[in-house]
């Protein structure tokens, strides 16, 4: 059996790692893009326009899946991605590229969201830790090998081939989804009930808020007028999707999904995973380079063993929680990671790059042992008409966590280095003093400087682990109400809708 859902497996792992890649192959193309289109003071929003896109289709994606199924979802959002991507290669000016990394990111958010409904759907519940680790194999190779890879097309081959090079591996996967995907017929309305209104009203506020997040603090300053703009202009728009979704026959975001406790709990959780992961990601190569003084390859690897403990801890997981249940599994995981992350206050100054290493590889077991359990649980505790829209709802949270501690931990790194160095100092001073070393007048003071920084974000991200914690144990039921399922679905379709009475497990 197994073995004919090979070709609809390879389509979910291609077009996972489509979404993983493109989150990173683009950063370290910057310099040519930016040589070839101009436009130095706006090529964030390469990233943060996508993101963005992402972030606020995700919720609209998993109702829609819900509502149609998921292959057409699928095949809907992968069209769109690689119209997306063609148009990236075709941008004239950095305007444009944006606006097309925007399509992109329209598309990647049913990629994202689909993906891990459909993983769900496939498998049993004593199955899905396989695909589960599967995919998160291939999201830790991406990111990865996707730095490199860019790096290798802009210096071997023209930027535009990092866009160029999704349209085969997309078509594959939408050909493999198209000819071996076959969802049995569901008991639908003869009309379904869409609520374009809310999809309009959620993708409008978490735009104008995540804008205000990625954008504050580094655009201009976060009490300024176009930042208290923006989010004064968010908490309208958040009344509004409220009193729409409130009204609506069919709401995007129905509100079983903050009122069932597991749902709930998984959702806080793992938008604190969001929020803690930036600490690794996104200050740790700085680190490495600034304090440890490693290349940029050997920065990378520094972060990216703990991608090697991650998915074999994820795949593991099964093995406890079926003993002794997915909360206890998940708390288990976030508490080693609150110590792990406290370790890093008690690293010697400079030190040693093994030790960063150590504590990436250890924190990636444990994060794989937090991670996983709770995803396959809130999975397991819905039936097929409701799992897209659980599933798209903790991706979204998670997403929300990212975004948030990205502004967060900046604004906490960027006091601690001003206070060190007098007021003159910034995450963009580090970032130009490691293109130019030479311009640093007193390099050893930098190096404290960043190592305060960066251990300052850890502790940080220690209290996010800390919270995810606490809505385990006081949210969190002690046991997940699973769903008791049918047989094993037939080889190549996903589960059947009603999987039977819930059951305590």
């Amino acid at each position: 059996m197994p073995d004919r859902r090979g070709p609809v497996v390879a389509a979910l792992m291609l077009s996972m790692a489509l979404a993983a890649l493109d989150s990173t192959i683009v950063s370290t193309a910057v310099p040519q893009i930016v040589g070839d289109l101009g436009g130095f003071s706006v090529f964030s929003w390469l990233f943060s326009g996508y993101l963005l896109a992402v972030t606020v289709t995700l919720p609209v994606y998993g109702k829609l899946s819900d509502t149609f199924g998921r292959k057409p979802v699928l095949i809907a959002g992968s069209i769109l991605f690689l119209l997306g991507s063609a148009l990236c290669a075709s941008a004239w000016n950095m305007a444009a590229l944006i606006a097309f990394r925007v399509v992109q990111g329209l598309g990647g958010g049913a990629l994202q969201g689909t993906v891990q409904t459909l993983a769900a759907d496939l498998y049993p519940l004593d199955q899905r830790p396989k695909i589960q680790a599967k995919l998160s194999t291939v999201w830790a190779v991406s990111a990865v090998a996707g730095p490199a890879l860019g790096g290798l097309i802009a210096t071997y081959a023209d930027w535009r081939w990092i866009f160029l090079i999704n349209l085969p591996i997309g078509a594959i996967a939408l050909w493999l989804i198209a000819r071996h995907l076959h969802e049995p017929a569901r008991t639908a309305p003869k009309r379904p009930q869409i609520d374009w209104a809310g999809a309009l009203a959620v993708f409008a506020c978490g735009g104008v808020l995540l804008t205000a997040l990625v954008q504050g603090g580094v655009a201009w300053p976060w009490l300024s007028p176009p930042s208290l703009t923006l989010f004064g202009s968010g908490l309208a728009l958040a009344a509004i999707v409220v009193v729409i979704e409130r009204r609506a026959a069919e709401p995007i975001i129905p509100g079983w999904v903050w009122r069932r406790r597991t749902i709930a709990a998984v959702n806080l959780a793992l938008g604190a995973l969001g929020l803690l992961m930036v600490a690794p990601t996104v200050f740790l190569p700085t680190y490495a380079q600034s304090v440890l003084g490693l290349a940029p390859m050997a920065a990378g690897f520094v972060l990216s063993v703990m991608t090697l403990s991650w998915p074999v801890s994820a795949a593991l997981s099964q093995h406890v929680y079926r003993r002794i249940g997915f909360r206890n599994t998940a708390i288990t995981g976030i508490a080693a990671a609150a110590l792990i992350l406290l370790t890093f206050q008690f690293l010697p100054y400079p030190g040693s790059a093994w030790q960063p290493a150590l504590i990436m590889l250890l924190l990636g077991a444990a994060l794989g042992l937090f991670q996983l359990p709770l995803i396959v649980g809130v999975q397991s505790t819905v039936g097929w008409s409701e799992r897209g829209t659980t599933t798209a709802s903790v991706l979204f949270c998670r997403q929300i966590g990212q975004t948030v501690g990205a502004a967060l931990f900046g604004a906490v790194a960027n006091g601690v280095l001003s206070s060190r160095l007098g007021g003159s100092g910034s995450l963009d001073s580090v970032a130009k003093s490691l293109e130019d070393p030479g311009s640093v007048a007193d390099p050893e003071r930098l190096r404290r400087a960043v190592d305060a920084a960066v251990e300052s974000v850890y502790l940080g991200a220690a209290c996010a682990a800390g919270l995810a914690l606490l809505v385990l144990l006081f949210l969190a039921p002690r046991r997940f109400p699973v769903r008791t399922e049918e047989p094993a679905p037939s080889p190549g379709t996903p589960a059947s809708q009603e999987e039977g009475p819930p059951a305590r497990a």
